[in-house]
């Protein structure tokens, strides 16, 4: 009888214990409900603004190659998809070796392209945070240090793209409505700090000495102020 009576007594524990377990997983997966819902719908959400500002990288991508590539060839540049940039690669027809005036040539390149660059980027205007004109150099800097070379090179690629800047937004340019433009278009000297590279990783000198006008749109920044608002 008292054996009974312990059994049962012990049974009787058993199932409070495993009543309140029971209980405790209910209240850790309504805690994880709770909290996974918000998080579910924070990435759906983010998604869906990353998908759309896909869409308007993508169409600001197929206005440039509509408008530029039959010139791409002529001038020796490229459009870049993932990047948003048109990069001029003919360091010959740029600047003179450590000059920052600009050439004849590219002076003649700038006054047909930046025009249209500018008229084919206005309607985008809104959906853009930067316009980059960016300069860029090989390492090479003759028998300088490493370090040396480095400023010495970021001294002369800011210089050249100042005078990129200023011969693009000359008061004799073509350029119209720059309200919107000037406040989004910045000159970025970069030096040696990206340069082409071949497949082995090392450094292509005469590829790497070029000049981009890169597009930047506000995915990130909104992105970011959506993830500020749903947190």
């Amino acid at each position: 009888m008292d054996e009974a009576l312990h059994t049962a007594e012990s049974d009787g524990e058993w199932i409070s214990i495993a009543d309140l377990m029971a209980a405790l997983m209910v209240v850790f997966m309504f805690i994880a409900i709770v909290y996974i819902r918000p998080l579910a719908q924070q990435q759906e959400t983010v998604r869906e603004i990353a998908v759309a500002w896909q869409a308007s990288e993508v169409a600001i991508h197929e206005a440039l190659v509509a408008e530029f590539e039959a010139d791409l060839g002529a001038w020796n540049a490229e459009i870049e998809a993932s990047t948003l940039l048109i990069r001029f690669r003919s360091p010959d027809i740029l600047f003179d070796s450590g000059r920052e005036t600009l050439k004849p040539q590219f002076r003649r390149i700038l006054d047909d392209f930046f025009p249209r660059y500018v008229a084919t980027l206005a309607p985008f205007s809104q959906d853009i945070e930067e316009l980059r004109i960016e300069g860029h150099t090989s390492s090479d800097w003759g028998g300088l240090t490493q370090r040396k070379a480095y400023f010495e090179n970021m001294s002369l690629s800011q210089r050249r793209t100042r005078s990129v800047l200023e011969y693009a937004l000359r008061p004799s340019s073509s350029v119209s409505n720059t309200r919107w433009l000037v406040a989004l278009l910045t000159a970025n000297g970069l030096s040696s700090s990206r340069p082409i590279v071949d497949e082995a990783g090392e450094e292509l000198s005469e590829a790497s000495r070029r000049v981009e006008f890169r597009v930047r749109t506000k995915t990130r920044t909104e992105i970011r102020r959506i993830l500020e608002t749903v947190s």
